[in-house]
């Protein structure tokens, strides 16, 4: 089938695509800036165009040749007027999906509680509300999927769930944390999203779509706390908490945005359970049954920290399964990210610098405060760790997944680029990068940058304990690999194996701001 998707930029939407691919569909993406498609994996299978659901002309034309319309879109912390906003966009949608005769339309719209009256929803909920029954009210078959808390790796969901629960070992929390909660895996409501698009002509309804575990949100904290090996959290609910002020204080503990902090807090003041599940007549349950919650918790915290080697931080390969993180989650998704910058310009040509680079580590060392390295390479091991002790397998060429010490050569791209990644007994994910090329200038430039992503409260804590270091071990590298290829460049050799390292400072200039630094993204980037 031909299928329209908006909100392909989206988390639901961006995984929505190659869900539809794999099942054989062809699909055409409406997004306003279609820039923000082209780094997908899929981007090459999927059409493109422009457009803007407000704008009846834009979607008229997108719509045109299609057979199903996903509308994925939704104002979510949106500003005041969010409700209005997407009240036109919904009715823009529904008119032109009934004059291009589209066979079916498909919302993901939110689990309202049962028993409470629209008007004491959250405007959050009540707009998600009344989205489904402008698209409903449609001539055009619809289907209104309505899920409560979708878990799964970059979600906003999680990442409330996972920030909070991971930097607080003891917090007092309002009473929402006492609310009735069914959530779903990501990979369920896609499974339900792709299946609709085949569903007969006389279905036009709602359906609630949930995981099969019922839990309080203290209780979802505290399965998260046991899946990510942390001790266990004191949860203390008092009914002091509004959701503003609850939003405020995720905000400040998470890398949650306090916009989007609000809606979700909101819309756990009242039991979010389901009261059917018809759509399992229309599209069955997998052989298995739905993803339960700890599960769904074991693969989100498992694609993070997979996100954050393959799809964040490296050229993005291609997801294995639609629940996989994608290069287009949210940028606060993974958390804090703190990094160590440095940048240096050689009296040498980029291939003596590359001959140092690949040399480094094993018997040539890390150019750096040796006794540091070695003092660290036995606490790696006095806590279970690897140590030193690795070495590497070729003293002089390094492949991609080669141990390097406690590191691991995660990508190589040669005479320009060596990333590690650390294998050291650490709370949280570190990695080391290298790179060499030339300014604008044509002067030969060697960048250094250290990114650690930590795991917990004790991450953050290790982190600045050895900030004051890093001037002595990284700044002393960056100078010392400069000076070492200026060596090698001088003498002919191109050695690369300079013995000890010489005193810090010689040969190299060094420019640029060079101590650490702390940012808020979800992964490290393309550097």
């Amino acid at each position: 089938m031909r299928c329209l998707v908006t909100g392909a930029s989206g988390y639901v939407g961006g995984r929505l695509v190659p869900a539809l691919l794999e099942a054989g569909h062809s699909v055409r993406c409406l997004a306003r800036t279609p820039a923000k498609l082209r780094d997908h994996p899929w981007a090459g299978r999927a059409e493109v165009v422009r457009g803007d659901v407000t704008d009846a002309a834009s979607v008229r034309s997108a719509m045109r040749g299609m057979d199903v319309a996903y509308y994925l879109v939704h104002s979510l912390g949106g500003g005041p007027d969010f409700e209005e906003r997407d009240r036109r966009a919904a009715t823009v949608f529904a008119g032109e999906a009934r004059r291009a005769g589209l066979s079916r339309i498909v919302y993901l719209g939110g689990l309202t509680p049962a028993g409470v009256p629209e008007q004491d929803l959250s405007p959050h909920l009540r707009s998600r509300a009344e989205v489904g029954r402008i698209l409903l009210e449609c001539e055009v078959p619809a289907a209104v999927l309505r899920a409560a808390v979708v878990i799964g790796s970059g979600s906003a969901s999680f990442e409330m769930l996972r920030h909070l629960t991971e930097r607080l070992p003891a917090m007092v929390t309002p009473r929402w944390v006492r609310t009735p909660i069914q959530p779903i895996a990501v990979r369920d409501v896609l499974r339900y999203l792709v299946g609709c698009a085949r569903l007969p002509a006389e279905v036009n309804r709602a359906f609630d779509v949930c995981g099969p575990d019922v839990l309080t949100y203290r209780e979802m904290m505290r399965q998260y706390a046991r899946v990510a090996g942390l001790p266990r959290r004191l949860v203390l609910p008092v009914p002091v908490l509004s959701p503003r002020l609850s939003s405020l204080w995720i905000g400040l503990v998470t890398p949650v945005p306090g916009r989007l902090a609000r809606p979700l807090t909101e819309s756990l003041r009242h039991e979010v359970v389901c009261r059917e599940h018809d759509i399992a007549g229309y599209v069955p349950d997998p052989p298995g049954g739905l993803t339960g919650f700890r599960r769904s918790l074991e693969l989100a915290v498992q694609r993070i920290k997979e996100a954050d080697v393959a799809t964040r931080w490296t050229a993005a390969s291609v997801p294995g399964t639609p629940g996989d993180p994608l290069p287009t989650d949210p940028g606060w998704a993974g958390g804090d990210l703190y990094t160590d910058h440095r940048r240096t310009v050689v009296d040498a040509p980029p291939e003596a610098v590359w001959r140092v680079i690949e040399g480094i580590g094993g018997r040539n060392g890390w150019y750096s405060a040796p006794a540091a390295w070695t003092l660290r390479g036995w606490a790696d091991q006095v806590a279970g760790g690897v140590g030193l002790r690795r070495g590497r397998r070729d003293p002089q060429r390094l492949r991609a997944g080669d141990e390097l010490d406690f590191w691991r050569v995660e990508e190589i791209e040669p005479g320009r680029l060596l990333r590690l990644r650390a294998e050291m007994r650490l709370p949280g994910l570190a990695w080391l990068e290298m790179r060499v090329g030339r300014d604008e200038r044509g002067r030969t430039v060697y960048r250094q940058r250290s990114v650690f992503h930590p795991r917990g409260f004790a991450g953050h804590l290790y982190w600045w304990g050895v900030a004051p270091l890093h001037a002595l071990v990284f700044g002393g590298m960056a100078r010392n690999i400069a000076s070492a290829a200026e060596r090698g460049a001088g003498d002919g050799t191109g050695d690369g194996s300079p013995g000890a390292p010489p005193p810090a400072g010689a040969g190299a200039a060094a420019e640029g701001p060079a101590g650490p630094a702390r940012r808020r993204g979800g992964g490290p980037g393309r550097g």
